[in-house]
């Protein structure tokens, strides 16, 4: 492990910056499927080792497939407790303490959602990559990926790739020196 962890974000939104439509809708995902493009989600997920994941997000994967993170270490975080499983435990606590301790720890961690455990990420400077992709509908309304409240944070764009069916990804690391 690096002897510094880090905590990255890999995420879809809209173009106006919707990650699910009302009613928590995904379908806006699927105008961008195209066979065995992944967007460079497998090369991503190959480098993490730890998978934090908001109750929300957790139950609606559970609910739509399988949750696909079995062979890393997974934490849902939730007030609500829930079955533990290999891998994979509910945690009650302060996620920010959590994530500074798998940071310290070295862990490469993987925030897979939602919106409310990013924002706490995000109030306590603790995302230190981003990956968005944009997809190329404007839903007007639904679930932002950054809530109001959301501090200041600088972050340095590293690339800009653009995909034949329109998804744009921007890569972006923090940089505190801007």
């Amino acid at each position: 492990m690096d002897p510094k962890g880090k905590l990255f974000l890999f995420i879809a939104c809209s173009l106006d910056g919707y990650i699910a439509a009302h009613d928590n809708n995904l379908d806006f995902l699927s105008i961008v499927e195209d066979g065995d493009e992944d967007y460079g989600y497998h090369d991503f997920i190959s480098r993490v080792d730890t998978v934090i994941v908001g109750r929300k997000t957790y139950d609606w994967v559970e609910k739509h497939a399988s949750y696909p993170h079995t062979n890393k270490k997974s934490y849902v975080i939730s007030s609500r407790p829930g079955e533990a499983k290999e891998n994979l435990q509910f945690y009650n606590g302060d996620v920010a303490q959590l994530v500074s301790q798998l940071k310290e720890d070295g862990h490469r961690i993987y925030c897979e959602g939602g919106a409310e455990i990013l924002h706490q990420l995000l109030v306590k400077d603790m995302v230190d990559e981003m990956i968005i992709s944009y997809i190329p509908v404007l839903l007007g309304g639904g679930t932002p990926l950054f809530k109001p409240g959301t501090p200041r944070l600088n972050y340095k764009l590293i690339s800009v790739q653009p995909f034949p069916k329109g998804l744009v990804q921007l890569k972006y690391e923090r940089d505190q020196y801007i």
